[in-house]
């Protein structure tokens, strides 16, 4: 179903619980995952995949509809990942490198990471990366975002995500070809 029509559906009071259904089915899975890259943990992932949907049934109403809904969504994950991993970093009272030492030993031990040896060196390299070429990576890698969409999502010009882009593909690269 297009966005507009569940938005449609969404303001009228009887068929908003409806709409909602649908805007889950949807976009809940890629939500997941994006946040998923973004914490490794899947049970932290599940809890903000929640946190991230209350948010959106409570201000689906005010969506200006001046970006579309999927870069809405991802700007609501992206910021709750965030500030997840800033409490859990500041709670812990670690720095953001040892935190990213700490997500990628939870590769090594996360029942819910199927993938192979190969898929497992990757995200580690990816979790070497600074917080915003990560997301770039991940967004433009995985969700095969276009650059427009992701300066939708985290406010920065089309050309600052590029050369960051860049600079995570071939730092990941460089970790690569070290690690064999």
């Amino acid at each position: 179903m297009e966005d507009a029509l569940i938005l449609q559906k969404f303001e009228d009071e009887k068929t908003r619980h409806e709409a909602f259904s649908i805007l889950l089915n949807k976009y809940q899975q890629k939500v997941y995952w994006h946040i998923r890259r973004i914490v490794i943990n899947h049970d932290d992932a599940d809890d903000l995949v929640q946190d991230v949907f209350i948010k959106v049934w409570k201000n689906l109403l005010n969506f200006r509809q001046d970006a579309q809904l999927y870069t809405w969504l991802y700007r609501i994950a992206t910021n709750e990942s965030i500030t997840f991993l800033n409490k859990k970093r500041s709670k812990n009272n670690i720095s953001i490198d040892d935190l990213s030492e700490q997500l990628s030993q939870s590769l090594n031990e996360e029942n819910y990471f199927s993938g192979d040896a190969i898929q497992k060196k990757l995200q580690k390299a990816i979790l070497t990366l600074p917080e915003k070429q990560k997301l770039v990576f991940n967004m433009k890698y995985f969700d095969d975002m276009k650059f427009q969409e992701i300066s939708d999502v985290l406010g920065t010009s089309v050309g600052a995500l590029k050369a960051s882009y860049h600079l995570a593909v071939k730092k990941i690269e460089q970790h690569l070809l070290k690690t064999d």
